[in-house]
């Protein structure tokens, strides 16, 4: 896909725009670039049956997060959820902001 810049990064707050998590939110917890998925605090839930390992002495079943898909996936700016885009600040820098609000985010 090339060097595509992504809108979302580690440590957004989002909310899920589309699929069966529709209307939750949650913090990003990862970012995967190869295939443009996140994965997102509490969104997207699986069980995972573990054998029993040094972090987890008797095994048993794991409740984790799966991967979403980030076009799935809106920033959450001041409790709305706005598409982002990105400009020049006074310094020259790129930085970017909430097309809904025009707030500056981080």
């Amino acid at each position: 896909m090339g060097n595509v810049k992504l809108k979302i990064k580690k440590g957004d707050i989002v909310r899920v725009i589309a699929g069966d998590d529709k209307g939750k939110e949650g913090r990003v917890l990862e970012i995967r670039r190869e295939d443009n998925r996140a994965f997102v605090e509490g969104v997207n839930m699986i069980t995972k049956h573990s054998k029993p390992n040094a972090a987890n002495p008797n095994g048993g079943i794991v409740k984790k997060e799966a991967p979403v898909q980030i076009s799935n996936l809106m920033v959450v700016v001041g409790g709305v959820a706005s598409k982002i885009g990105r400009k020049q600040d006074e310094n020259g820098k790129l930085v970017r902001f909430a097309k809904k609000t025009g707030e500056i985010i981080k």
